[in-house]
């Protein structure tokens, strides 16, 4: 067996200045260290693969270096260096708190902070994953925290910084870890790539950055799992491939075909993403960042918002500059709504693919939405095939006429009654081969606000909620329960509504639990009601609850009393106790 060692433990950093995307926290540490202003207690939080447990041995390894440099580095050459670089070091002690989180460790830890060091100044104890303490190691460790011995430095590493009680948090210097950007992340991977003699597409290792998500350490996984599929050289198709990730290329191929209003090859399209695996929510999500990068690509001043290699980057500013900026925000805007109800929708497929055609119609769906007058194809005698198309102005907007190979005429413009009682039909337009547009253009950036006020009216419909229909679908519900306490639960409640909510009264605590266990009621009711936002109170009535008989328990009687109870009952216990002069028994 090799003695292969993985790149996030080779190349993990041995100094300040190797330390990737957290110059604010090296520097600091750094200054701390020259104006010997040195805290006892530090807490270094952030998000996972930052570099936070490696700045902590990095510091442990400074402060007991007995040949620091001139910019306060380890020198890697003495004997405390060269101890703490083969892991024998004596003053330097890690404990992972997720594993070791009682009050016991806790106070083996507390042990050893009593003894001084045998080699250097400072005895450094690194805590990982502290959050995972228990409360009661929490209180053990405090005193000790707030007062240790003058050569115990305790540094302390969460990634939940919520969760550490605020007694620790005020004894400590805290350092927030920044994630690592992509652009860090890509000169990283290079430099490793020329250690190792690997070959790589700068497009293949933003992939691997992207998918990273901040973490270096992840990207480093990433790359060596990317590097054993293939190779010496790593290249964009690879990557991919190995990683799943859906090519750019789908959705510069969709943008195309919205511009073209080539609905028939966007679905083509879709069909080929899901024939290869991917979910169409991860589509649909893709195709809305790709929107916003060439939103993005429009200023020339927000072109650093976008994270993507130097080729990449032309192409999103090709592209960007033959698509109008309403184009883009409508297609965002259906984007979006598609994905906000994606997950209610019961057909998938079906509900991308009604927003994928309601963009490939987008500018057609504005003339509608307009009431533009269609556009009709005439030819007179007296015009000649050179003569250029005229187009009159509509009352809402100006249409502009393209270079088209034969002379349009449009028909009359829009009269002032907002309807037309009997519209004249219009001969069809013969679509033509070729992808451009075969009709005149609409500037949309002039009509932007009526683009998307129309399309909010015509996703968002009001829907009045009213009691008998709540009613109805709330006995519906209770009808296919199986569960006999829930349906009588249901059956003790009260409906009502207040404010476009709907209100449920129950007459205990105990009644809400058990409606709210049923986890599929809300989305019976609003499929059944057609709310997708309904929303749902309780109340508390305690005159619904079902009446429980009290029982007082039997009372016990005394002897006497028994005695006195049958005289009561039977006056001739009376006269024979009298007559053979019978006494009672006092003591009982």
């Amino acid at each position: 067996m090799s003695n292969f060692v993985v790149s996030a433990r080779k190349y993990r950093p041995t100094r300040f200045v190797d330390v990737v995307g957290q110059e604010h926290v090296s520097q600091t540490l750094k200054n701390a260290l020259q104006s010997d202003h040195l805290a006892h207690a530090f807490l270094f939080c952030g998000p996972r693969g930052v570099g936070k447990t490696t700045c902590a041995r990095i510091l442990a390894k400074v402060i007991n270096c007995q040949n620091l440099s001139a910019d306060h580095e380890p020198c890697n050459t003495c004997s405390s260096c060269e101890a703490f670089n083969q892991n024998a070091s004596f003053n330097i002690t890690e404990l992972d708190a997720a594993s070791n989180n009682s009050v016991e460790h806790i106070r083996a830890l507390i042990e050893q902070v009593r003894f001084q060091p045998q080699q250097g100044k400072f005895k450094v104890f690194i805590i990982d994953e502290v959050h995972m303490l228990s409360a009661q190691a929490f209180n053990a460790f405090l005193k000790t925290l707030e007062e240790p011995p003058p050569y115990a430095i305790f540094i302390l590493a969460t990634t939940e910084k919520h969760k550490i009680i605020p007694t620790i948090l005020s004894r400590c210097q805290i350092f927030d870890f920044k994630r690592i950007q992509i652009p860090q992340m890509v000169a990283h991977l290079e430099n490793i790539c020329k250690e190792e003699g690997i070959e790589a597409e700068r497009e293949a290792l933003h992939v691997i950055s992207q998918k990273a998500d901040g973490a270096l350490r992840d990207a480093l996984s990433i790359f060596d799992r990317v590097v054993s599929f293939s190779g010496k050289s790593v290249k964009y198709v690879d990557v991919i491939e190995n990683l799943n990730v859906l090519d750019y290329d789908y959705y510069f191929r969709a943008t195309d075909s919205l511009l073209s209003e080539d609905y028939s090859g966007l679905m083509l399209l879709f069909d080929e993403i899901l024939t290869k695996g991917f979910e169409e929510d991860v589509f649909i999500n893709g195709l809305a960042a790709h929107f916003r990068n060439l939103l993005v690509c429009k200023d020339p001043a927000t072109w650093a918002l976008l994270e993507a290699g130097d080729r990449l980057k032309k192409k999103y500013q090709d592209q960007a500059a033959m698509t109008p900026e309403s184009l883009l925000l409508s297609a965002l805007d259906l984007a979006n709504f598609c994905d906000i109800n994606f997950r209610m929708a019961r057909n998938k497929r079906l509900h991308v693919e009604m927003c994928l055609m309601k963009m490939a119609f987008l500018p057609s769906a504005v003339r509608v939405s307009l009431g533009a007058a269609p556009i009709t194809e005439k030819k007179t005698a007296d015009e000649s095939d050179s003569a250029p198309a005229t187009v009159k102005k509509t009352p809402v907007a100006e249409v502009e006429t393209l270079n088209t190979p034969e002379p349009q005429a449009v028909a009359a413009p829009i009269a002032e009654t907002p309807t037309l009682k009997e519209p004249v039909p219009a001969p069809p337009v013969a679509r033509p081969k070729s992808k451009q547009f075969s009709t005149p253009k609409i500037d949309l950036r002039s009509i932007e606000s009526e683009i998307k006020q129309s399309a909010a009216d015509d996703a968002l419909l009001p829907t009045e909620l009213r009691k008998e229909d709540v009613e109805m679908a709330w006995a519906a519900f209770a009808d296919q329960v199986e569960s006999d306490s829930l349906k009588a639960v249901m059956q003790q409640t009260e409906l009502a509504v207040e404010d476009g909510k709907m209100i449920v009264i129950v007459g205990r605590k105990f009644s809400e639990s058990q409606i709210r266990q049923a986890d599929e009621m809300m989305d019976f009711l609003r499929e059944k009601l057609n709310m997708p936002g309904l929303i749902r109170e309780f109340r508390i009535d305690e005159s619904l609850a079902p009446a429980v008989e009290v029982v007082k328990p039997k009372k016990l009687l005394t002897n006497k009393e028994k005695l006195q109870l049958m005289k009561e009952e039977n006056p001739l216990i009376a006269e024979f106790g009298k007559r053979f002069d019978l006494q009672e028994d006092k003591d009982e």
